[in-house]
Formats: C-alpha cells, structure tokens, sequence
C-alpha cells in the first residue's frame, strides 16, 4: 500500500470516528441546551438538517477539489470542521448548537473529495479495492465513534465534541503535513460562481446516458442501506426480546464482517468477476440474507448471517469504480461530490420510508420490513441489464 492511501485511508477513519463520536450523546445535550425532554422533533430537525446540507455542498466541494486541488479544499473543510466541533461543544443556546450542526453537514461533505482523492492515485483496475478499503476503513470508524463517545458521554455530556475536535485537529495536520496532492488545481477543471449551484453539478451528472442507471443502482443500494440503522434496534426487539446489549453485540458483528468483506473481499471478487458481476454478486449475497432474516424465528440466525450480509458489501465499491469510467478525469470530484449528495438524499428519505412501513406492520409480522427491502431492490433488475453494455468511457 502506498503512501499517499495509507494517510488518506487514516484521515478517512479519523474523520469516521469524529462523526459517529456526537451521536450518542446528541439527545442528551439536546435536553441540556434546550432545557425540554421533548427533543424528538429537534433531534429529527438536526438530523435532516445534516443530511440536507451534506446534500447541497458535496457537489460543490467536488467542483472546488477539480479547480483548486484535492488538498486545499480537505484542509479548509477540516479546519472549519475542528473550529465547529469547538463552538458546539461550548455552545450555550439551542440555535448555536443547531447551526453547528448545519456547518458540520457542509464540512463532512469531505468525504467526497476523499473519494476523488483515491480515484486520482488509483489506476482503473486498482479503485474499486481501494474503494472497498475506503468503505472499510469509514465503517470501522464508525463503529469506534459512537462506542467511544457513549463512554466520554457518561463523564460529561459536552466531551465527545472536543474530542471530535482534537481529531479533525489532527487530520489537519496529517493533510498538511504528510498528505501529498494527487492532482494540482488545473485551469482545464472549467470553473465559474454558477458552478456552485449545487443543483448544477446533479444536472451535468444526469446528462451522461451511461451514468443515469449507474447512479439510479446507486442510489437504490444506499437507500436500502438505511433499513439497518433505521428499524434494527426495534426489529430485535419486537422479534426476538433483546436488550440494549445483545443489540449493540448484533450491530458490532455485522459491522466488523462488513468492514473485513469491503476490505479483502471487493478487490478479489471484481479480479474474478469484474467491476458488474461483483456488483451483482453484492446485490445476491445481501437480498439473500435479507430473505434469511425475514423469516428469522430465533436470534442466533442474526449472527448466523453477518457473513453473508458482509459479502453485499463488496457491491457499492465496484459500482463506484464503475462510475468512475464514465468521466473525464478533470471530472471525478464532481462526479464523487454528486454521488456523495445521492448517499444523503438517501439518508433524508430512507428511514422516512422504512420507519413508516414498519410502523404498519411491526406487531404483526416485522420481519415482512426485510421483504420490502428486497422489494426495493428488484427495482435495480432492469437498471442492471442497462449497464451491460456501458462502454469504458461514457459520453452524452
């Protein structure tokens, strides 16, 4: 592994762990702040403000890492990301903490110009490994932050923010210091203050016959993703009586089988299958165990299918590399900012949707949830016949 993907890969997990490190603790300061036990609909506000200003500017920073350089732009967002931190951490109002929120939905929109930072060190053959990697490494973040931050929680409330400080602080200087720019700020990038019409670089992105269907999957996979976060917690309890505990054991399994699959599983399963049959590998292996667990009737079969739930993973990072052919290379941060923006939109409408369908039918069959959710994805079917004749290079 070289150099310029290892730091990258660990600002990766630093930035994983700083986002997941508040989101315990949020209802809590919530009440603390604002001075109210009903913080449901504010914890939901905040939530969706996240995602929605995540939506807006990933296509914008993208534009900005293709004019300007993959690393000015990451340095800038992780120092406003560490200054945020800071200012939620002491905030002494609701609406200081809420707009902290908003500002730090802009800043991890970085990720995106991460992405594009792998695309540009990678060769076509090597991104969709290295994405899996990327995945990886988030998912492995994300696994520590929120363990970590109920921990630092219960010593005080306000500690998880300073911490998520101290980590963007030293992703900063990891950017700044060790990080090297894989591709200089170009005047071939066309760049203009109408490209920072967020909608604009979704508009250029749809434009690409060979890309619509690619980012329709993409989009289609991501909403389904939300199912987990959304209705797990609950599904185990309804289903199988579980407690706080076993709850927390089933989704660290699940996640560490995920990161490991993302991580050694993607790069050979595409040197086998290539990028599409990898795609469609993912897509099996995970409606299998969704089918598996809708009609699940004891709790060891939740365990039983975090291998098989895992090897789904492998499909998002060969997508990703699929999509990556289709443009320029002038392009790829616009590209990796329009499809950070699907990951939110995602984000918004998925567990909306899934929270709603359960609400239905969870006291009469809660596992028919898992049924919905391969339903959603047989809408990929006719998406994924399309993509058979994508070409290396996609044009209008």
């Amino acid at each position: 592994m070289n150099k310029a993907l290892a730091v990258i890969l660990a600002a990766v997990m630093l930035d994983a762990v700083g986002i997941g490190l508040v989101f315990p603790i949020l209802p809590a300061l919530l009440r603390d702040v604002g001075h109210t036990s009903e913080i449901a609909t504010l914890l939901g506000v905040m939530l969706a403000l996240y995602s929605a200003c995540q939506f807006l500017c990933s296509p914008i920073l993208g534009v900005l890492s293709d004019r300007f350089g993959r690393r000015p732009v990451l340095l800038v967002s992780l120092a406003g990301a560490a200054i945020d931190y800071v200012v939620m951490a002491l905030a002494p109002e609701l609406w200081l903490l809420v707009l902290g929120r908003a500002i730090a939905g802009v800043t991890s929109a970085n990720m995106a110009v991460a992405t594009a930072y792998i695309t540009d060190i990678s060769s076509e053959g090597e991104r969709a490994k290295r994405f899996g990697y990327f995945h990886a490494m988030f998912g492995i973040g994300f696994i520590i932050g929120p363990v970590l931050g109920g921990i630092l929680g219960d010593v005080w409330v306000r500690a998880p923010f300073l911490v998520a400080a101290a980590l963007n602080g030293l992703n900063f200087l990891l950017a700044l210091f060790v990080l090297p720019e894989s591709r200089p700020g170009t005047r071939q990038a066309r760049f203009d203050w109408e490209t920072l019409n967020p909608f604009r670089p979704l508009a250029w992105a749809f434009s690409f016959k060979t890309l619509i269907p690619l980012m329709a999957i993409f989009l289609l996979l991501n909403f389904v993703g939300t199912v987990y976060g959304t209705i797990w917690a609950i599904f185990s309890e309804d289903a199988f009586g579980w407690n706080g505990r076993m709850i927390g054991l089933s989704l660290g399994a699940w996640g560490v089988c995920h990161a490991l699959a993302q991580a050694f599983a993607t790069g050979p399963a595409v040197a086998r299958l290539g990028e599409r049959g990898a795609l469609v590998a993912g897509l099996v292996f995970e409606a299998g165990a969704m089918l598996t667990l809708a009609f699940a009737t004891q709790g060891w079969i939740l365990f039983a299918m975090a291998p098989l739930f895992a090897l789904g993973g492998v499909g998002i990072p060969a997508l990703q590399s699929l999509t990556t052919r289709q443009v320029d290379a002038d392009r790829q941060g616009q590209l990796q900012g329009v499809l950070a923006s699907l990951v939110s939109l995602a984000a918004v409408f998925g567990p909306l949707f899934f929270s709603f369908i359960y609400y239905g039918i969870r006291h009469s069959s809660p596992g028919m949830i898992w049924l919905v959710a391969v339903g959603v994805y047989l809408l990929a079917l006719p998406l994924m016949l399309s993509i058979g004749r994508v070409p290396a290079k996609g044009r209008k």
